[in-house]
């Protein structure tokens, strides 16, 4: 069920921008909800308008229909690998928070890379990286990342501003599909993600450049890696890096240099294992 509607409701601010947002089309959610959907023509921002259907939604934090979760994850970690090392300069010194961070692949992949990744999740259990929970006690992260987050959020730029004032983090790498042009028709892109009701939230490159702005941060962005950072990216490196071909290099070679904490991992956690029981 689906239907075009069109209008500038000036009540209505963009939560990116402030100017007003149009409603562009209507289509179902969760397979029995009227969604309306209304785009910043200013910014680009696309969104839900008032998704009461989110607690629904989210009944299960990861939808049942996201089978591309795995592989996702591992060409995410080896895209971060090259992101981390040779265009943020990173050499495993210091320490890392992957937000909203899932059951804990990612954070599990960046460890066996090398580099020492926490996992924080208010909504979901960590099932792959138990015993590297952050905490901020433990003191700042260099670097936050939020994988396929964005778009679930109603509030970006409040959400980016807690994922700064919680980890102490310079940078934040990112990654949510960007549209280009007008917002794509309800049919012709599955980024929309309608059956899940999970996505209420859609980017261009242009709405993120406006919320670097607003931050004062500098924004960089290529082969679907968002950087948002107090200091400039080089994102001709950035390109590179995150290549196909250079980033299937990059865990193995990175790992190699940084050494892989799987091993240590195991011994520590043998280790609190022993002291708990003791």
């Amino acid at each position: 069920m689906k239907e075009a509607t069109h209008g500038v409701d000036a009540s209505i601010e963009c939560p990116i921008c402030s100017s007003a947002m149009e409603a562009c089309f209507t289509a179902q959610v969760l397979n029995k909800y009227l969604a309306q959907y209304e785009v910043c023509k200013k910014c680009g921002f696309l969104r839900a308008h008032e998704p009461h259907w989110l607690e629904e939604a989210y009944s299960s934090a990861i939808a049942q229909a996201d089978t591309g979760l795995v592989m996702r994850n591992i060409t995410i970690a080896n895209k971060l690998a090259g992101v981390l090392y040779w265009v943020l300069h990173e050499r495993g010194n210091g320490r890392y928070l992957d937000a909203a961070g899932g059951y804990g692949m990612l954070t599990r992949l960046m460890r066996d890379i090398g580099f020492d990744f926490y996992w924080n999740d208010k909504y979901c259990n960590n099932l792959l990286a138990l015993g590297f929970e952050y905490r901020q006690s433990y003191g700042t992260c260099r670097v936050v990342t939020a994988m396929e987050v964005l778009e679930h959020v109603t509030d970006p730029v409040s959400f980016i501003e807690e994922i700064f004032a919680f980890s102490g983090a310079n940078t934040l790498l990112f990654t949510t599909e960007l549209y280009e042009g007008d917002p794509p028709e309800p049919e012709a892109w599955w980024y929309y993600a309608f059956s899940t009701g999970q996505h209420i939230g859609f980017f261009q490159r242009r709405t993120l450049a406006v919320v670097a702005d607003r931050l004062g941060l500098h924004f960089a962005s290529a082969n679907g890696i968002h950087i948002l950072s107090k200091t400039a990216v080089n994102e001709r490196l950035l390109g590179i890096a995150t290549g196909r071909w250079i980033s299937r290099v990059a865990p193995w070679w990175v790992r190699r240099r940084l050494g892989s904490k799987t091993m240590t991992d195991h011994h520590l956690i043998l280790h609190k294992i022993d002291k708990d029981e003791q």
